[in-house]
C-alpha cells in the first residue's frame, strides 16, 4: 500500500530530533537575532569549539542554520524557512511541519 506522505513526516522527524538536545535548542535561542560565530556561540554555550562545531554540523544537516565564510570565519543563522510572521514571528520557529514557540527572551 502506497500513502502520499504530505505532512513529510521523515524530513520533520530529523528536523525535531536535531532540536532534541539541549545545547542546540541554546544555539537556535543563540542566532533568533542574527548571525554569528562559533567563537561567539562557544562563549555563549561556554562550551568547546569542537562541541560547538558538533552541534552546528547537526542542525546544518537539518536545513535549520544556514552558514556563510568571510575570510577565516564561519557566521551561522538561522535557515530563513524558519522564519514566520505576525505578532509572535520573533518568538516562533517554523519547522514546516509544526510551529515551535520559545519563551519571550529574560533581561
Amino acid at each position: 500500500m502506497t500513502t502520499t506522505d504530505v505532512f513529510h513526516a521523515d524530513f520533520c522527524a530529523e528536523r525535531l530530533k536535531a532540536l532534541a538536545d539541549p545545547h542546540r535548542l541554546r544555539l537556535i535561542e543563540a542566532l533568533r537575532p542574527g548571525e554569528l560565530t562559533v567563537s561567539d556561540l562557544a562563549e555563549f554555550l561556554d562550551a568547546e569549539l569542537v562541541t560547538v562545531s558538533h552541534h552546528l554540523k547537526v542542525l546544518k544537516h537539518a536545513q535549520l542554520v544556514q552558514v556563510r565564510r568571510d575570510g577565516r570565519f564561519m557566521y551561522y543563522q538561522l535557515h530563513p524557512d524558519l522564519r514566520c510572521s505576525g505578532p509572535r514571528a520573533a518568538r516562533l520557529l517554523d519547522l514546516g511541519c509544526c510551529r515551535l514557540e520559545l519563551p519571550e527572551k529574560q533581561n
